[in-house]
């Protein structure tokens, strides 16, 4: 039998600082809940995202939910003197979470959970500074950090000549280099336009045989009320699908084929319209992909392609996205993670993003298998914080 938790320091515990563990806390204290949310603010953008970015979600999407509606983006240039800009500069989206957080005052902890346990009655979670808290709830909201999908061919050449592109790297050291940008989504694709600008030799190597761009067909906006039945306003996935991402207890409810298939379909690899004059001067290969990768002689890496040719680069950048694996959560116990139930690593949900371990949450990107696409975007902050909250009051 596990030891009990005798009595309980918070009601809920939720680690993780980015916009959906800000947002949760502003709905849970809302409805008196006694919360401590764990970890740095907005650390994931601020620390790993390239430098100069620009956010690819429309401002309406960007703002973090509270219960009010009063900590809104707009709410935040109107009280900082913050000039409203589209596309959204990256700087100002961390700085708007911070003063977010600020709004929560002692409710946050910057401390990082280095481990999690299952008691009876509750959590345990032990801190970096092996201070201990615990909880009768425990809510995941740690973002995508962990989870950078690495090419296994790439596994063994060194981190200085190969970088995913949210290492946090400054990519103004590679101003000279020549660099290959493996990947056509957003993060590829503005990582290659930032390094061009910053001097860099760039080539951008994608499996698909053409880039795709979000916005070309910007004539379907506006089309009135026709607009409106086609778009949602969190402007996630393409004319139609878009409002079915917008109801994310529907897609819950379809069969897991089907979800699969929405989900990928809402959030394939992607860029901003606004990258293509930006990317004039960058080669571009589609259709193509890195078979073979070697260091050469400690330093630069030879590429050999899928049709024979090969490219010799001094950084390859891997602007490969994601996948979910609770697994490489290292606060979590292996006895928890075990009790888990999982579905190719990501946590399989129910009601209130609930997990089979009873009074264990996941939100963001994690429970998207499971609600869809919308988790994967700030936009996805009111719809979780609310399901969560309402769930944890009943």
């Amino acid at each position: 039998m596990k030891p009990p938790v005798a009595s309980v320091d918070f009601d809920v515990i939720v680690v993780g600082a980015g916009p959906y563990g800000l947002s949760a806390a502003a709905y849970l204290e809302s409805r008196g809940f006694v919360v401590r949310v764990f970890g740095e603010p907005m650390a994931f953008w601020d620390r790993t995202m390239p430098a100069g970015m620009l956010l690819r979600s429309q401002r309406p999407a960007s703002t973090i939910a509270d219960p009010r509606g009063a900590w809104t983006l707009d709410a935040y240039e109107r009280a900082t003197g913050t000039p409203a800009q589209a596309p959204l500069p990256l700087s100002t989206f961390v700085s708007y979470g911070r003063w977010f957080r600020e709004r929560l005052g002692d409710v946050i902890d910057p401390r990082t959970v280095a481990g999690v346990l299952r008691r009876e009655g509750g959590f345990e979670v032990t801190l970096a500074d092996h201070a201990r808290a615990s909880s009768r709830r425990l809510v995941v909201a740690t973002g995508i950090g962990a989870f950078q999908q690495r090419p296994a061919m790439f596994d063994r050449l060194s981190p200085e000549v190969v970088s995913h592109c949210w290492a946090g790297r400054d990519l103004r050291e590679l101003a000279a280099a020549r660099v290959a940008v493996i990947g056509a989504g957003q993060s590829a694709l503005e990582s290659a336009a930032l390094l061009r600008e910053h001097g860099a030799r760039v080539e951008i190597i994608a499996r698909s045989r053409k880039l795709r761009w979000i916005g070309a067909h910007k004539w379907l906006h506006h089309l009135g009320p026709l607009s409106a039945m086609l778009y949602s306003r969190h402007d996630v996935g393409h004319a139609g699908l878009s409002r079915l991402v917008a109801y994310p207890n529907v897609i819950a409810r379809l069969p897991l084929a089907l979800r699969d298939r929405i989900r990928l379909r809402a959030i394939r690899p992607a860029g901003a319209l606004w990258l293509v004059p930006r990317l004039a001067d960058v080669q571009i290969s589609t259709g193509r992909t890195v078979n073979e990768a070697a260091m050469l002689n400690g330093h630069g890496v030879r590429l050999r392609l899928d049709d024979g040719t090969e490219r010799v680069v001094d950084h390859v950048l891997l602007g490969t996205g994601y996948r979910v694996d609770l697994a490489r959560y290292e606060f979590l116990s292996p006895d928890l993670l075990r009790q888990i139930r999982r579905l190719d690593g990501a946590p399989v949900l129910t009601a209130g993003f609930s997990s089979s371990v009873s009074g264990l949450h996941f939100i963001g990107a994690t429970a998207a298998r499971s609600y869809g696409p919308l988790l994967c975007f700030v936009a996805g902050t009111q719809f979780a914080s609310r399901h969560l909250t309402a769930h944890c009051a009943a």
